[in-house]
């Protein structure tokens, strides 16, 4: 497996102490590549000062997923696309999907959105 690009519900996971032994051997490895938007989604939890300091030194270890506007611009045509198939995603969902595609990685997520997106869309999710 190449790059992998988790999302913001197997990250709540991890930390919380389920094991995912590919992400520890991705991150081993430094495969880990971490969106803008996963990254705000974990900070924007309450948190104590040390622990949020701590959250904040790990993913800023991780790289981070480039967000040019041509990155933009596919998410709003990824979400277009999805909506004319009925499928309705949200833009942070839709800029985590794209994110994935970009890198030509896989996605890690325990969201059943990106299951329905991979029906339709050549996103590459990990099954657990």
């Amino acid at each position: 497996m190449n790059v992998l690009l988790v999302d913001t519900s197997v990250w709540i996971s991890y930390f919380n102490g389920k094991s995912y032994p590919q992400l520890d051997l991705a991150l081993k490895e430094g495969r880990v590549y971490l969106s803008p938007v996963v990254a705000a989604e974990l900070l924007s939890a309450k948190l104590k000062p040390g622990d949020r300091a701590a959250l904040e030194a790990f993913l800023r270890e991780l790289p981070l997923c480039e967000t040019p506007f041509g990155h933009w611009v596919l998410v709003g045509a990824l979400r277009s696309s999805c909506s004319s198939k009925g499928i309705h995603i949200s833009t942070p969902d839709a800029h985590i999907a794209q994110s994935s595609l970009d890198l030509d990685g896989y996605l890690f997520s325990e969201d059943r959105i990106f299951s329905k997106l991979s029906g339709v869309t050549a996103l590459k999710l990990v099954s657990d």
